[in-house]
């Protein structure tokens, strides 16, 4: 049988959004097809009349720095984000976790655009990105606009925009300051390419005397989104780092998760434990480190 009929290369959105109209929802857009190609041909997604590859988009294919913010291409490859100067500098938790997405020869062809597009609650680089405050340019055939990435997802497999219609173009958030800091940190299996056990990105920015000004944690799966943890940021901020504050953002975290135990994966109560590990991480393993 015939997986696809057509396979296309656009040289702009536009062309690529007049492709996605003519194919009439039976049109699918792709970059490195990781997942898409595998769904297809493992029939757990129907076979399409197009693939519209985006790979030859310059502008899906940019990082660079406009004022006060960093612009990052939906199409841009995961090895592309780890050798980034200008991502190692200001956005290290994507760098480090665009460097544990698959193998060396998945994040050559894998893209950051298709990693958030496909709306998994721990994808790595949803969660980086929740962390770094991104937002996300959604394209259209009619209009282009801007959503909180926070905003970007429905449910597992859900994103907040029509795929067969409209196209994620790019990714921005602000540069780094003085003072502030990101991290990711993940826990997988012991093969090391599968979804993620549990994984936590955080963006800090303290004073010279150690107090949280402001925090922002990102976790999954912690529930059926890519979950922006705000309760346990607010337990943290104007404090000092130390096993007592850290004690109360566990407590704080583990009221606002909604974790479930994975055949395939962990079970919920060891995804309980590996919260407060994560979150020791983020500051020198500060803290509490045994799970409830």
């Amino acid at each position: 049988m015939n997986y696809w009929d057509q396979y296309l290369l656009p040289n702009s959105i536009d062309e690529a959004l007049g492709m996605l109209h003519e194919g009439k929802g039976s049109a699918k857009v792709i970059a490195g097809g990781t997942d898409l190609l595998l769904d297809i041909l493992q029939s757990r997604h129907p076979a399409v009349d197009a693939l519209i590859d985006i790979t030859r988009i310059p502008e899906m294919q940019v990082v660079e720095r406009a004022y006060d913010r960093i612009y990052v291409g939906g199409g841009t490859t995961h090895n592309d984000i780890v050798a980034n100067p200008l991502l190692q500098q200001n956005a290290h938790c994507l760098v480090e976790a665009s460097s544990l997405i698959g193998g060396n020869q998945v994040r050559n062809v894998a893209t950051i655009g298709g990693n958030v597009a496909h709306a998994l609650p721990a994808g790595d680089g949803s969660i980086a990105l929740l962390a770094l405050d991104a937002e996300a340019e959604i394209a259209s055939r009619t209009s282009r606009r801007w959503i909180a990435l926070e905003d970007l997802f429905l449910g597992p497999r859900k994103p907040a925009f029509e795929p067969s219609k409209e196209i994620l173009v790019r990714f921005r958030f602000p540069v780094l300051k003085a003072g502030e800091s990101t991290m990711f940190q993940r826990v997988m299996r012991p093969q090391g390419v599968a979804i993620a056990i549990l994984n936590m990105a955080t963006w800090t920015r303290k004073s010279v005397e150690g107090i949280i000004e402001d925090i922002r944690i990102a976790i999954g799966p912690a529930g059926p989104k890519p979950l922006r943890a705000r309760k346990t940021e607010q337990s943290l901020r104007g404090k000092a780092v130390n096993e007592g504050t850290l004690s109360e953002a566990v407590e704080a975290l583990l009221e606002e998760t909604r974790l479930r135990t994975s055949p395939h994966r962990a079970t919920r109560a060891y995804r309980k434990h590996l919260l407060s590990v994560l979150l020791g991480r983020q500051f020198g393993n500060i803290g509490p480190q045994r799970g409830r």
